[in-house]
């Protein structure tokens, strides 16, 4: 089917249309607020309540959590989303959509809007393309059924949001697209945009970087978009042990990292590789923010801490903003479950201050 009657004839539910409030009158096609070629500096926490389908159930995003990140002086969250927490995983019945399940993203906005938050959403598992397994069934590259599935999911929510201001809310079209070709990609995200800009013309829009998020898109400069990196460089810092990458042989890491050998990992090495090639695509026009960074619990504490701190350094000289991998959990401030931390009561969970007091420097 062709993507313009696929559009046509999807059932877009509208039976529950966000109107917290209206936007200021603007030109057609402006952006108003926050730009994508000059992003805020936000500071934040992705926050993982429906990063996955459970079979359990997805739990609503937590009000507390606003609350929290802030009292502790930041204003951003991004909220990675599974397309199959409101949907199911078959391409047969990729239109429909569960609309309870939306409602608790409508929730977090206005949570975001009650406590000063931004709220940033992601396809962290689109119709076609996830970075974790289980694979999709379709791929979103080289496949018209899960491309227009896609567009179909983002166009559904760009309805729905808009009437909401950039200053609030924003979208992040694809969580950490593999190693392909530049072409595959642009094409992919440029069909997405004009998805989204059918129903939203003047919504504030991300792309994440290739080969993970690590590799700028030059190919997007003139997409009215901005773009994401990561912070996890090097990984036998960020992943120390950690059985997704196959870091459990990768011997305990310092930081600097090999300090008296060749492969030496410091901060200049990070500004060299992680920082001037996003600058170069920041002269072309285009918004930068550190989408995900963090470092599992396995890394020596001292060693997380210095490192944190150089990438903080960097990102604040750039003048980017970040948001950590994740608030609760293996790289979070909360409920972390390091072995080598003294750890804080706090509101009935585990709190490393020593991590959050970097972080809020930073």
């Amino acid at each position: 089917m062709k993507r313009r009657a696929f559009l046509k004839t999807a059932a877009l539910s509208s039976a529950v249309m966000v109107e917290l409030s209206a936007r200021p009158a603007t030109r057609p096609g402006q952006v108003e607020g926050p730009s994508p070629s000059k992003l805020p500096r936000w500071r934040g926490f992705n926050l993982l309540e429906k990063f996955t389908a459970r079979r359990e159930g997805n739990p609503p995003f937590l009000e507390k959590d606003f609350q929290m990140i802030r009292d502790w002086g930041f204003d951003f969250v991004r909220l990675p989303l599974s397309y199959q927490c409101w949907s199911k995983g078959d391409p047969a019945v990729w239109t429909k959509i569960d609309e309870t399940q939306i409602v608790h993203i409508d929730e977090a906005i206005e949570f975001g809007h009650r406590h000063g938050i931004h709220v940033n959403l992601n396809l962290h598992r689109a119709p076609g393309y996830c970075v974790n397994p289980p694979a999709e069934p379709l791929d979103l590259f080289t496949d018209e059924k899960a491309l227009d599935a896609c567009v179909l999911h983002w166009a559904f929510l760009a309805k729905r949001y808009r009437n909401i201001p950039n200053t609030r809310l924003s979208f992040d079209l694809l969580n950490e697209p593999k190693d392909l070709p530049e072409e595959s990609y642009v094409r992919v995200v440029k069909t997405l945009v004009s998805g989204i800009r059918a129903e939203d013309r003047r919504r504030l829009i991300i792309a994440d970087g290739l080969k993970w998020g690590t590799k700028p898109v030059p190919g997007l400069a003139n997409s009215g978009i901005a773009q994401s990196t990561r912070g996890y460089a090097p990984m036998r810092v960020s992943h120390h042990k950690a059985s997704w990458v196959n870091g459990q042989d990768w011997p305990e890491p310092s930081w600097p990292l090999n300090p008296d050998a060749k492969d030496r990992w410091d901060k200049e090495r990070l500004r060299r590789e992680n920082i001037a090639p996003w600058q170069d695509l920041e002269k072309m026009g285009v918004g930068i923010h550190v989408g995900e960074w963090g470092a599992h619990n396995r890394t020596p504490h001292p060693v997380v801490l210095a490192w944190m701190k150089d990438c903080l350094d960097l990102w604040r000289e750039a003048g980017w903003g970040w948001a950590l991998w994740n608030l609760r959990g293996s790289f979070g401030v909360l409920d972390s479950d390091r072995a080598d931390v003294t750890y804080e009561a706090f509101a009935g969970h585990k709190l490393d201050r020593a991590m959050l007091d970097v972080l809020r420097a930073g």
